[in-house]
């Protein structure tokens, strides 16, 4: 009995989870890792390791990137207002801001999903 209600929770859990998945059209590929917007975000890699100090080199590690979360905004931020993108890495205010936005969705991932609670 009390296998049945288990079982009926974690259903219950993972329809909400791919159901949060599908609202913010995020994808996980096995060996490519999450697609987000359908952008293959292990592509920004380079941007986040700039914009993390080079704290983090990939989108993989969501509890990471949940702490770090802050500063890499502020980075942002600061170089959105500023206005002075980093031509190296091709940046300009549409592609930060969307950065932002994949940032967002993962870490509500994380934090709804995948963080010890």
């Amino acid at each position: 009995m009390f296998a049945k209600i288990a079982e009926l929770f974690k259903a219950n859990k993972n329809t909400a989870e791919q159901a949060f998945l599908q609202e913010n059209n995020i994808q996980i590929d096995a060996e490519k890792g999450f697609i987000v917007d359908g952008i293959m975000v292990n592509d920004l890699s380079e941007r986040l390791e700039y914009f993390s100090n080079r704290k983090l080199n990939h989108f993989d590690d969501l509890e990471a990137l949940f702490y770090k979360a802050i500063l890499i905004n502020e980075k942002i931020d600061l170089e959105i207002a500023s206005g002075r993108y980093v031509q190296r890495l091709g940046n300009n205010e549409e592609n930060l801001k969307q950065l932002k936005e994949i940032i967002r969705k993962l870490n509500a991932y994380y934090k709804e999903f995948k963080r010890e609670k």
